[in-house]
């Protein structure tokens, strides 16, 4: 408990640094997938952020991909984008980079700087929702503004 608290807290003081106006959400139950997010707050499935964590290939640095809930990554166009092969992260990995745990990584608050590529389907709404640093809490923002906070290159992801 006290680690999901400090992980919510982390976003939001991130949030705060970076300027970027956030209404919060907690859930009775899990949210971990689009699906569930968009069911639990009122809003369709492409309002939905995934954010997904990649390392560049054979070790490379960890980077962010904010992703619209429908999408899936398409890993040979964002390696054109990126210069380089991209990998998945096992759980371990990505909690060790970000500090949150998978269905709970927020675009924002993670214990390292990531270099952060955001959906230009996301910028189709006035309104997205995001994880908020655990599985059962999330985020509303204007996805402008949250590009702008978390400094993301935008890109297109299907």
């Amino acid at each position: 408990m006290a680690e999901r608290t400090k992980s919510i807290d982390r976003v939001r003081a991130a949030a705060e640094a970076a300027g970027l106006a956030i209404s919060f959400r907690e859930m009775a139950a899990s949210t971990r997938t689009a699906e569930e997010d968009a069911a639990a707050c009122g809003v369709s499935a492409p309002q939905i952020v995934k954010s997904l964590v990649f390392r560049k290939a054979g070790g490379g640095e960890a980077v962010l991909l904010l992703v619209s809930g429908p999408n899936r990554v398409d890993q040979a166009g964002i390696a054109a984008i990126l210069g380089a092969p991209l990998e998945r992260m096992d759980a371990r990995e990505v909690r060790d980079v970000t500090g949150f745990a998978i269905g709970g990584v927020a675009p924002l608050g993670s214990l390292a700087p990531l270099a952060t590529y955001m959906d230009e389907d996301l910028l189709a709404f006035d309104a997205v929702w995001a994880a908020a640093g655990a599985p059962n809490a999330v985020f509303q923002a204007d996805p402008r503004a949250l590009a702008e906070a978390t400094g993301a290159r935008i890109i297109r992801f299907r």
